[in-house]
């Protein structure tokens, strides 16, 4: 019984992960706008091009805190791990030595930064050059980019981890 709901939440946690990484890579898209749109701002109106660099920093930290896992599920991110040519799963030794070396890291960076990224979001920092708000969403992406690399390297340990469709 208890393996079946391990099946249920493995195949819930897959999902959620292919729907969050198709949703957070359309941020690419308000990402090149403010980048786009500082140049402008900067020249033309003569202001607002520093909150534009803000905000693309969010969004870039955001995109890259997801990016990362959407690699690894892609098989794009460690290119010496990638499943064997004829489409079948990456042996089961593979899952284990990536997660033996993922794991510690991400479990140290979370321990080291979690003060950092507690902090962070209690005071909601702000940027230190304009006062806008939002720094802590920088911070708080790193904490997201460590979960979802430990919760990928757990999936990829189990037999049917994967959602039909998934890459």
């Amino acid at each position: 019984m208890r393996l079946l709901h391990a099946a249920k939440a493995a195949s819930w946690m897959d999902k959620g992960l292919t729907h969050m990484t198709a949703v957070f890579g359309l941020l690419v898209l308000p990402l090149a706008a403010l980048l786009l749109a500082q140049w402008p701002l900067r020249e033309l109106v003569q202001a607002y091009s520093r909150q534009a660099n803000d905000a693309a920093q969010v969004l870039f930290a955001l995109y890259v805190a997801v990016a990362v896992t959407a690699a690894s599920r892609s098989h794009a991110h460690l290119a010496s791990l990638q499943p064997r040519p004829d489409g079948a799963p990456r042996p089961r030794w593979q899952a284990w030595a990536l997660l033996a070396c993922v794991t510690p890291w991400a479990l140290f960076m979370l321990w080291a930064g979690w003060p950092l990224v507690a902090a962070s979001v209690a005071s909601f920092e702000r940027f230190g050059e304009t006062l806008s708000p939002g720094y802590f969403l920088i911070k708080l992406a790193m904490a997201l980019m460590l979960l979802l690399v430990l919760v990928e390297g757990l999936l990829e340990l189990l037999p049917h981890g994967r959602a039909p469709g998934s890459p």
